[in-house]
């Protein structure tokens, strides 16, 4: 007896995956968890809206609940609300307009703003991660970096990423720097940290006796870092990538506060505070968190390959 399978083989493996994943619990959880929350946001819409004028004259406790639901300017925006902004910002608004230079990335459409918020970050990523590492790499092998440099390391991140935005944009514009390049360095002031110090802990990580067989075997500083500390370091090292790509784009949105940028994810979120468009601040949020949701898979998925390829397990 022959069986006719439905469906292409790539489609049959993903959902024998998921029901996988369902039958070992790993969804279940995750599940749960987002039906609760959404549940609280809906709830918690009226009492967060409750003084608004439009639900002053609403009699009926079901009948507020639905106009607490379908404001236009509200305090706290339903849930679905927020979708609904999103797919007329995104996929409801042409992506490209055309204009007598040909055709522009259209401002109206949230993908934009999010294209040029993705492109300081990584941009301030690379900046941050190369940093990191050769701060990391000096502190390792130079007893007097460690003692000196690492406290001014620290003390660095006491300082408000707020207070010293505007600091760094105007001492770059003072001398015509402008652009891309002040927020890809406001989020490699806030990257570079968890590299270095996840670095330096990575690089410091081979056991005694490890380092004691590399003297042994007579091997060089630069043999005994890249066959010993290098590959010790880099599971640390793609954990410290994950919080650094995730504040890298918190730095590109805190970069473009102070300009009163035209285009990002922060220019939208002045624009809506502006006109007290509640609904697109908070779809602006919810993209920056997808935004960072797709980073840190894309550093994930980079982890996975790289350790498989050394030949150890994720």
């Amino acid at each position: 007896m022959t069986s006719v399978a439905l469906g292409s083989p790539r489609e049959a493996s993903a959902s024998h995956r998921t029901w996988d994943a369902l039958r070992r619990g790993r969804l279940v959880p995750v599940l749960a968890l987002t039906a609760i929350v959404l549940a609280v946001w809906y709830l918690a819409c009226l009492p967060m809206n409750r003084d608004l004028p439009q639900l002053a004259r609403v009699e009926g406790f079901a009948n507020r609940y639905e106009v607490a639901w379908s404001l236009e300017r509200p305090v706290l925006p339903a849930p679905h609300q927020i979708i609904g902004e999103l797919y007329a910002s995104t996929i409801g608004t042409r992506l490209l307009r055309e204009t007598a230079g040909g055709l522009v990335l259209n401002p109206r459409n949230l993908l934009t703003h999010a294209w040029v918020t993705i492109s300081a970050t990584l941009a301030g990523f690379v900046i941050g991660v190369l940093l990191g590492i050769a701060l990391a790499v000096a502190i390792v092998h130079v007893n007097a970096l460690r003692r000196s440099l690492m406290p001014w390391i620290v003390a660095s991140q006491s300082i408000p990423i707020l207070a010293i935005a505007p600091i760094i944009i105007v001492a770059l514009g003072s001398i015509g720097i402008v652009g891309l390049l002040p927020k890809a360095v406001i989020s490699a002031y806030l990257s570079f940290f968890p590299v270095t110090i996840g670095m330096v802990k990575g690089l410091t990580s081979p056991d005694a006796m490890l380092l004691d067989l590399m003297r042994t075997y007579n091997a060089s500083a630069t043999q005994t870092f890249a066959k010993l500390r290098w590959p010790a370091a880099v599971p640390l090292l793609f954990a410290s990538l994950k919080v650094s790509i995730s504040i890298s784009l918190v730095g590109a949105i805190v970069g473009e506060l102070p300009t009163g940028a035209q285009a990002g994810i922060g220019a939208r979120l002045l624009s809506g505070s502006y006109y007290g468009q509640t609904v697109q601040i908070w779809s602006a949020l919810v993209m920056a968190a997808l935004l960072a949701a797709l980073l840190v898979a894309l550093i994930t998925l980079a982890e996975r390959l790289t350790l498989k390829a050394m030949g150890t397990r994720p």
